[in-house]
Order: structure tokens, then C-alpha cells, then sequence
């Protein structure tokens, strides 16, 4: 008989259990073989990450991260920097697996010796950078959004001109790399084909945000906070004018009073009697009382070379598009910025290649305009700041009869980005003293367009609408503008008639004024105006009128309406480009919501 025992040899248990087939044991081995495989090829893939080996080879230590150095991304004042991987490698796995594939193609070129040489780098340095641009932009900048969100900025801590940009791309479909090109590396935006920018940057849909609860909440915050800054400013400034102003009143009235005593005494001694003075600018602007008309705080800025065509060209002008296909206005990015700008530009750079010692960058003045049944009357106040000879004259003078000038223009209608720029759309690069300006032997090599601009030394402003051809871009080495690209007679006398044109006054320091406009050129046309100016304590007071209906090249003004105006000082005898003037600007006759709310007498 047969007996079983219990000494017969059992299979282990990681043998006789299975999972699809698969022994225990396997499934196990596998695991722990997965875990092995997977933890030495992240840490490999994560050391590639790391800006030890990114700058391992000469080319990048050489070329790119000696750029890299110093950069805001390198050393900041949070101290967080963004290495290499940062920027250029996504950090979610899959994406990240993609990109480092694509990348064995470095490999190639570093074999090859694609870029092993400065000089072959900076020949293929464009190529390379429209390759990070276009994955950048394909992607909605992920790389850029690790660190930046839309969602987490805070308006309260961005200048007025980023935060009004990043609302403007949560609007619109903007992405970071839109902008933000050259933030590490040498900004090459210039060397890129204008055409392919443009297609590049456009706004996508799929990229439009809803603009976060929090974004409005702190923009409403800064706004009240700023504008509380500014009006403070604004009654600090208004009372230290009134407080000079009344010194000039009673330094008036004292002087009057003695006018008459020595009138009084020598009609006396004639047996005549002698009427008293009249008061400075009483003809001017009859029956108004100055200072029961409001007034508004205006900065002008030292604009230097900064063109119509500039403002246009993104290559040049980081806001051409929100400018030429947003519909924002100039006020809308640099209100809040035009003492930095100014500062900025009148020191000297890309925008004044020759800078004047000494001239202010600003100029604070306040006007106030009123009205009455015939003509509105403008009254315009700011500080003289000293003579600063000009390095580049003879003297040091630009114009030694006019120490000071003021201009006012009206924009009119049909005119290109009018409401937006105002009279910025006059100012061309090839105007006097542009970078552009043609010469005294251009102009008389164009006999026929000279004649019709009575052009003899210079180009004065014009209208983009008189011209057949305006280059804005520049490119294949064209000179910005189109002074020489002259439309008929005929088709310039129709816009006038349809009142495209820019209404212009000015006035100059011995009160003398003209009226006119700019169209093809600057025209003084005899209109009706009248004017005063006087310097007092340091304070200069230009006092202007004209009728409200006016004449050929005058802008009528109606109540109901509401136009763009700009305004012009020319002080410390300036003439030409380097002046002061205002950003586009707002007038009306009896609306607070206006700028310039004209008040009636």
C-alpha cells in the first residue's frame, strides 16, 4: 500500500501564483528592473538639464551664456534664477521626452561644427533663434508660463505699460514670447523679416484668456492709488502757481499804479488828462476771468527723433502693435511714464544723437481754455527753466528772435491714427533735423516737388495723406518717409476741403502769432487769431484766441464734439524737432469727461 508523505517538494509560492500568465516572481523582477531603468534614465535626462552640462561645450559657454550673464533670468533681486532648462525644456514628462528627442539634432551639428566658430554662430544665430520663437509661440510659451502667469500677476507691481500690455494679451491672444524676445540673449527682432514678425506675433484665439478676478481687482486698486498720487501732486503744483501767480498780479498792479501816478503827475503839470493802461492782455481774451476757468496739468516730454514712422515700426517701437492693430492710443501705455521717457531720451541714445547739455526732459503746464459766442480763448503756463546753449549752433541759439514758441494743433478727419496719436502723425523722418532729413541738394535735385512744398532748405511736417508712399519699415536700406512722394494739386486741395488736415496756431515770444495748418506742408494761411506771451517771476504766460467757426484749415468746434489736440513748446530758443510736446489729448466745450474741458464765459 501506497502512503502519501508529507516530504514531496512543493513549488514556491512565487511559482505557483500568476497574473496574466506571468509568475509572481517575474512581475517583481520587471517592477524592480522598471524602477532601476526609469530612476537612472530620469537622473541621466536630468543631468542634461542642468546649466553644468548645457555650457559644457565652448559654443554655448562662449557665445550664449556669456549673454546670459548679468540678465535679469541670472541674477535678480528675489534671487531665483532660470537656468538654460528652464527656457528651453518643458517640465512635464511628456513634452519634455519630445524635446529632448528633437534635440539630438544638436548633436549633428556639434559634430559637424555647425556653430563651432563665433563667426558661424552669428551667421546661423537668427535661424536658431526663429526656430525657439516658433516653438515657443506654438506652445503659448510653456516654458515661460513654469514661472510667469497671467493668473498670478498683480498690476499693483508692474509699470502702467506692462500691466495695460498683459491685459491687452489675455484679451486679445497674445502669448509671452510675442514680446519678450532677446530677455537672455542678444534681441535679433530687428534682423527678422518684417513679414514673418508679423505673421509670428499675430493674436491666435486659442490663446485668449479670461482675464482674472483678482488682475481686475488690484488694477482697480493701483488706479485709485495713482491717481490719488496725482492729484495730490496736482493741488501741491496748483497752489505753488497760484502763489506765483498772485506775486505776478500784485508785482502787475503795483507797476500799473505807478504807470498812472507818473501819467497823473505829467497831465498835472500839461493841464491834459491821461487814460490809465489797460491791462496786459485784455484785447486777447475780453471778459474772461482765469481764475474762475479750471485748469489742466499736462506734461510734454523731449520726444527727439521719435517719427511717425517709428512709432509704426515694431522693429524700433516695442508698441507699433498695440498702436497699429489694437487700437490703443499713445496715452494708453506712456501717460503714466512721460518724466522717465523724456529724462530718458533727452540724455543722449538711439533717439537724440545730439543731446543738449542742461535741457530739461519735461515740461510741467497747465491750461485752461474758455469760450464765449464768437471764439474760444487758450491760456497756457509753465516754468522757464534757463538757457542751455546748443552745442551744434553757432551761439547756442537755434532761433535767436523767439526764446520761446507754442503751438496747438486740431486734428481733423480721415486723418491715419489721428484720434490715437494726434499731431505725432505730422512728424515725419525726414523732416529738419531727422535721421531721414534729405538735404539741401536732395530737394533741390526735386525741382518740381520743391516748388509745389516751397521747400527750399528743409522738409517741414506733412500729413501721411498727401503722399502716395510712405516707408515705414525701412527696408533694403530705404530711407523712412516719403517727403518726395508728393500727391497732385488737386488731390491735396480735396482733403483740405474734406478737412483732413491738422488745424495748427502758434505763437511766439513777442506775442505775434499765425494761424494755419499742416497738410503737404506747413501752411500760414492769414487766419484770424490773437495772442500775448510774457515771461513774469520765472513764469511764462501765452494767451491765444481764435473763432470758434473759423476759417479755411480751421477745425470748427461744436459743442457735442470732442477732438484730439496736441501741444508744442519750443523754449530756450529751440527750434525744429527739439521741443516738448504732448501725447494725444482730448478737448470740449463743456464736457468734465474731456481733458480739456472748455468752459464757457
Amino acid at each position: 500500500m501506497t502512503q502519501d508523505t508529507d516530504t514531496d517538494e512543493r513549488t514556491p509560492i512565487w511559482r505557483r501564483y500568476f497574473f496574466w500568465g506571468m509568475p509572481l516572481a517575474g512581475i517583481l523582477g520587471a517592477f524592480a528592473a522598471g524602477i532601476i531603468f526609469w530612476g537612472g534614465f530620469n537622473t541621466a535626462m536630468e543631468a542634461t538639464n542642468t546649466e553644468k552640462f548645457c555650457i559644457s561645450c565652448h559654443e554655448m559657454e562662449n557665445f550664449v551664456y556669456e549673454e546670459y550673464k548679468g540678465t535679469i533670468h541670472d541674477v535678480n533681486r528675489s534671487g531665483v534664477g532660470a537656468v538654460c532648462a528652464d527656457c528651453h525644456v518643458p517640465k512635464d514628462w511628456t513634452h519634455k521626452v519630445i524635446r529632448k528627442v528633437k534635440a539630438t539634432r544638436e548633436l549633428y551639428g556639434k559634430v559637424m561644427g555647425t556653430i563651432s566658430t563665433k563667426e558661424k554662430f552669428e551667421e546661423k544665430r537668427l535661424h536658431l533663434a526663429m526656430n525657439e520663437w516658433g516653438r515657443m509661440k506654438a506652445n503659448d510659451s510653456r516654458e515661460c508660463r513654469n514661472c510667469h502667469d497671467f493668473e498670478s500677476m498683480m498690476p499693483e507691481f508692474q509699470k502702467p505699460r506692462a500691466r495695460q500690455q498683459h491685459l491687452n494679451a489675455m484679451e486679445a491672444g497674445q502669448t509671452c514670447i510675442d514680446c519678450h524676445k532677446g530677455i537672455a540673449h542678444s534681441d535679433l527682432r530687428d534682423r527678422a523679416d518684417e513679414d514673418y514678425l508679423e505673421q509670428l506675433e499675430a493674436p491666435r484665439p486659442e490663446f485668449v484668456r479670461e482675464i482674472p478676478a483678482e488682475y481686475l481687482a488690484s488694477l482697480e486698486r493701483v488706479t485709485a492709488k495713482e491717481e490719488a498720487e496725482a492729484q495730490a501732486k496736482r493741488d501741491a503744483e496748483t497752489a505753488e502757481r497760484e502763489q506765483v501767480q498772485a506775486q505776478i498780479t500784485a508785482a502787475v498792479e503795483a507797476a500799473v499804479a505807478e504807470e498812472r501816478a507818473k501819467a497823473e503827475a505829467a497831465s498835472a503839470e500839461s493841464g491834459t488828462e491821461t487814460a490809465a493802461a489797460p491791462a496786459g492782455g485784455a484785447d486777447v481774451a475780453p471778459g474772461v476771468d482765469w481764475s474762475a476757468v479750471p485748469g489742466t496739468d499736462m506734461t510734454l516730454f523731449y520726444p527727439g527723433q521719435a517719427s511717425f514712422e517709428w512709432v509704426q515700426n515694431g522693429k524700433q517701437h516695442g508698441g507699433a502693435r498695440p498702436l497699429t492693430k489694437g487700437g490703443d492710443a499713445c496715452t494708453t501705455c506712456h501717460a503714466a511714464e512721460l518724466e522717465a521717457i523724456g529724462s530718458k531720451i533727452v540724455a543722449g541714445g538711439e533717439l537724440e544723437p545730439t543731446p543738449i547739455p542742461g535741457k530739461r526732459g519735461t515740461i510741467n503746464a497747465t491750461v485752461q481754455a474758455s469760450y464765449d459766442d464768437q471764439n474760444i480763448y487758450i491760456r497756457l503756463q509753465w516754468p522757464d527753466a534757463g538757457h542751455n546753449p546748443a552745442p551744434f549752433v553757432d551761439g547756442g541759439k537755434m532761433d535767436p528772435d523767439n526764446q520761446i514758441k507754442v503751438a496747438m494743433m486740431i486734428t481733423g478727419t480721415g486723418i491715419e491714427l489721428g484720434e490715437a496719436v494726434g499731431c505725432w502723425a505730422s512728424c515725419h523722418a525726414d523732416n529738419s533735423y531727422m535721421p531721414f532729413d534729405p538735404g539741401v541738394e536732395a530737394i533741390a535735385a526735386n525741382a518740381d516737388v520743391a516748388t509745389q512744398l516751397e521747400a527750399v532748405e528743409t522738409i517741414t511736417k506733412y500729413l501721411s495723406e498727401s503722399r502716395s508712399d510712405i516707408e515705414i519699415r525701412g527696408r533694403r536700406g530705404k530711407p523712412q518717409g516719403g517727403w518726395d512722394q508728393l500727391k497732385t494739386p488737386d488731390e491735396i486741395a480735396e482733403y483740405l476741403a474734406n478737412g483732413t488736415f491738422l488745424d495748427l496756431m502758434r505763437v511766439y515770444s513777442d506775442g505775434s502769432a499765425t494761424n494755419g495748418y499742416l497738410l503737404d506742408r506747413r501752411v500760414q494761411n492769414g487766419g484770424e487769431i490773437a495772442a500775448s506771451a510774457s515771461l513774469e517771476a520765472g513764469l511764462w504766460t501765452v494767451v491765444f484766441s481764435r473763432p470758434l467757426e473759423g476759417g479755411e484749415g480751421d477745425v470748427a468746434l461744436e459743442a457735442g464734439n470732442t477732438y484730439t489736440v496736441g501741444f508744442a513748446i519750443h523754449d530756450d530758443f529751440a527750434a525744429a524737432r527739439f521741443h516738448h510736446v504732448t501725447l494725444d489729448t482730448t478737448l470740449a466745450l463743456d464736457d468734465p469727461n474731456a481733458a480739456i474741458n472748455v468752459v464757457q464765459n
